[in-house]
């Protein structure tokens, strides 16, 4: 290769005279093609004879190309001759490997840089050049080439046409410039591995571009060097804009694809294009930003764009609330995919503004008769807003009512089809986006309904009460739907991820109200807990879970969806359902308790995992602890009996002396400490040595306990103490219960009562109820009173020592008159 940088063309041969469709610009070719000769085709979108005798004529003169201009001439008689969807693999291969991917790099560079010594004008080297890239592109193999994805920043400058950037791309390019002098040779490529399109048909697909490498890391796009004299117009030719965005399109398409698209700048150049209304950037550029900003890496994509892509929805919601209906209808989609993730610029007044003019729109439009393919969009795009900002700008309470009426028409309409019937992924999406309106109605209906408290703030709003039985009068129908559907799904469909947001739904109404359909509840129990078990034990393929869960723009807060988070969604059902006989009792059938077990198991496993930044809260794992605290309450025989409370305590015994040391996991560790407690009075006294593990439970819990009050220097109330104060709200009742089964304990099992003074919790509790004049309130005098009282019953030397602290008739101790008549003080 000589050391020139540019072009200059001296084709001995000068290409064939341009079509009507296409020419040399896009390197297109009509229907047939010069050379197609009057020979038939050996088979449908086959070449003639004549065509295939060119072809390998131009295949070996690729080959045995001297210089540039041989190649070029080649390259051109092929793509006017031979039409793209008359190639097979093969030969596209073939015509990789004697071409490669630098040519088509350096044709572009050189469109670019307005050489005049190039023998052919800027607009035919891009046409060509881009036409090449599209073509190769085709293939998965090459798309993701790393030759290739170097050409993303230049193929986004075209696009989006930026002057400032464009004098950025100047120096240093990975790719020398096409060279046409008698001693060069075209590059070959590092890969052969191409299918492509090399006729204007890759123009007329609608996808494609070309450019200028710029390093494989290229994080920014839009350097595009283009004088006004290469590039008169300020818009890019659409036939070359049309491969351009071929070609981003297919690297989008890769399993990696939109991540390279990101690293290199794809959404502010796009945000650009579309800004600018650059060519085919509303056509093709916005599905292309689309699938960018959408999905996995929607959180991602704003955090680092927000503003551009905030300017983009503005002008998107200004087009939305500008458009006649049936466009309308249409943009729905289009605008669920450039909304935010709750959360991100929640504060922002622009979104607020945003989201408020959509309602606007909205409001008409579900109030008009529609059928189920015009409403299914509208109702996701309603979802979506919800998510941002709850039922603040929806409307009036009617019309809260209305929206959320026509989500449960549309679900009982959808699920309730006859067993077999499979639902259409179009109406999955649309069903998905239902059940999100229905959670965000189910809080506030059940709020109003039975409590007639005030709404949280993100509630609909003066909404009546009876409008709110109205409400849940309709929700209780569409979740009688889901029911019935679960209950036709078999365990081959487990891993359905349209039935996971189906399960998710339904235990969104469980946790909040299981009084509705009692018998259909407890009858679906068998699909709740086999299915939860499933998940759990990684029976079940949860393969595009995620992925699928994104797409629908459903969001979890804690992280990527996963199927073993499939319990977590049913624990607050369970709290209640436990507390029921009739449910409770179909719970004990399905080993429910074990199931319980093995996720506190799993998931103090992965705590412990984390090491020191196991400090985050699992709210999960003390709902887990209230369900199991039902079953040890109601069910003393099954605890002494089910091996799985065994296993339960060896977990506790290993969990609760770490937990004291965890001060944000204190209500977990209440949770530890309550649990452990209650199962321990239920057992009798050790024959013989007491366990390690149990001793260091007991020794660990009576240490918690102690922390939790503080009488203080001077005489006055008892005050919880600062460790405590922050979750008292939450861990007083467990505390208090934890009081009472120590005493239940040291009744049981006797040895605990000379524990209970070799940790000092005995004189540490005698010492504050002297000091103090007072305790917090009755139930925590009541408590405290309860658990001296077994030990003064129990430990000869313990009723000794309070009876002494008694006599001196001091503190909140006088007030503990049941204590007094246990250890015989007047």
């Amino acid at each position: 290769m000589a050391e020139s940088d540019d072009v200059s063309l001296v084709v001995s041969s000068q290409p064939p005279e341009k079509e009507e469709q296409g020419g040399g610009e896009g390197g297109g070719s009509g229907e047939g093609g010069e050379g197609g000769g009057g020979s038939e085709r050996d088979d449908e979108g086959g070449l003639t004879d004549a065509q295939r005798e060119v072809l390998d004529r131009c295949l070996q003169a690729l080959r045995q190309a001297q210089n540039d201009s041989h190649t070029l001439a080649a390259l051109l008689l092929i793509t006017r001759l031979c039409p793209a969807s008359q190639l097979d693999k093969a030969t596209l291969r073939r015509i990789f490997e004697a071409v490669g991917l630098n040519l088509p790099a350096r044709l572009l560079v050189t469109a670019i840089r307005g050489n005049e010594t190039s023998g052919l004008p800027p607009q035919e080297l891009l046409s060509l050049g881009t036409a090449l890239l599209a073509a190769l592109s085709t293939d998965p193999d090459m798309a993701c080439h790393p030759q290739l994805l170097t050409t993303i920043p230049v193929l986004l400058g075209l696009l989006s046409n930026d002057p400032l950037n464009q004098q950025k791309q100047e120096a240093q390019d990975p790719t020398q410039d096409l060279e046409t002098g008698p001693d060069s040779k075209v590059q070959s490529a590092e890969s052969s591995n191409a299918e492509g399109d090399l006729s204007n048909e890759a123009k007329s697909g609608g996808e494609g571009k070309t450019t200028k490498p710029k390093g494989d890391d290229g994080s920014v796009a839009n350097k595009v060097s283009t004088s006004q004299e290469a590039l008169p117009s300020s818009k890019l030719d659409e036939a070359i804009a049309a491969d351009c965005y071929q070609i981003l399109t297919a690297v989008c398409a890769l399993p990696r694809g939109p991540d390279q698209l990101l690293s290199r700048g794809g959404v502010p150049a796009l945000c650009q294009a579309v800004q600018q209304n650059q060519t085919f950037s509303h056509e093709k550029g916005l599905p292309l930003l689309g699938c960018l900003v959408a999905g996995r890496t929607k959180d991602r994509v704003w955090s680092k764009h927000s503003a551009e892509l905030l300017t983009l929805l503005v002008r998107l919601s200004k087009d939305f609330c500008q458009a006649k209906d049936q466009t309308k209808m249409d943009m729905c989609a289009q605008l669920v995919q450039f909304l935010p993730p709750a959360g991100v610029a929640v504060e922002s007044k622009e979104l607020k503004e945003v989201v408020a003019s959509v309602w606007e729109v909205l409001r008409p439009m579900l109030q008009a008769k529609l059928t189920p393919r015009q409403i299914g969009p509208i109702l996701v795009l309603s979802a979506c807003l919800l998510d941002l900002y709850g039922w603040e700008f929806v409307g009036t309470p009617k019309f809260c009512c209305l929206l959320v009426n026509r989500a449960c028409v549309e679900v009982r309409m959808g699920l309730e089809e006859p067993p077999g019937n499979e639902l259409s992924s179009e109406l999955q999406h649309t069903l998905t986006g239902c059940y999100r309106i229905m959670e965000a109605a189910i809080e506030q209906a059940c709020c109003v309904g039975m409590s007639q408290t005030a709404p949280p703030q993100s509630s609909i709003p003066s909404i009546s009460l009876q409008q709110s039985r109205q409400v849940l009068g309709v929700l209780e129908e569409a979740f009688a739907a889901l029911m019935y559907h679960l209950q036709q799904v078999d365990q081959s469909r487990y891993g359905d991820p349209f039935i996971f947001a189906t399960f998710r739904s339904l235990c969104s109404w469980l946790a909040e109200e299981t009084s509705c359909l009692k018998e259909e509840v407890t009858g679906l129990l068998p699909f709740l807990i086999t299915y939860s078990r499933s998940h759990l034990q990684g029976e079940s393929p949860e393969h595009g879970l995620s992925d699928w869960m994104s797409e629908m723009s459903v969001r979890e807060e804690t992280g990527a969806w996963t199927g073993k988070e499939a319990l977590r969604y049913l624990l607050p059902a369970l709290c209640h359902l436990s507390a029921e006989e009739e449910p409770r009792k179909v719970l004990l059938t399905l080993d429910t308790p074990a199931l319980l077990v093995d996720f506190l198991s799993q998931c103090w496993t992965s705590l412990k995992g984390k090491g020191g930044v196991s400090s985050a809260r699992d709210p999960s794992m003390e709902t887990a602890c209230s369900a199991l605290l039902n079953f040890t309450v109601t069910e003393p025989e099954r605890v002494r009996k089910d091996p799985c409370f065994r296993t339960l305590e060896a977990l506790l015994s290993e969990a609760l002396p770490v937990l004291v040391h965890k001060p944000r996991l204190l209500v977990l560790a209440a949770n530890y400490c309550t649990l452990g407690l209650m199962i321990s009075r239920l057992k009798s006294a050790p024959t013989g040595s007491v366990e390690a593990g149990q001793r260091r439970f007991f020794s660990s819990a009576l240490r918690f306990l102690r922390g939790a009050l503080d009488s203080g220097s001077s005489p006055g109330p008892v005050r919880v103490s600062l460790g405590w104060a922050e979750s008292w709200e939450e861990a007083a009742e467990l505390w208090r219960l934890s009081l009472q089964a120590l005493g239940g304990c040291v009744r049981a099992q006797p040895w605990i009562g000379s524990l209970v003074r070799e940790e000092g919790w005995l004189k540490h509790t005698l010492a504050m109820l002297s000091q103090c004049s007072a305790l917090p309130e009755q139930h925590t005098q009541g408590a405290l009173e309860e658990a001296l009282c077994a030990m003064a019953d129990q430990c000869p030397v313990c009723k000794v020592e309070i009876g002494d602290a008694m006599r001196n008739d001091k503190g909140a101790l006088i007030s503990l008159r049941k204590l007094k008549k246990s250890v015989g003080v007047k």
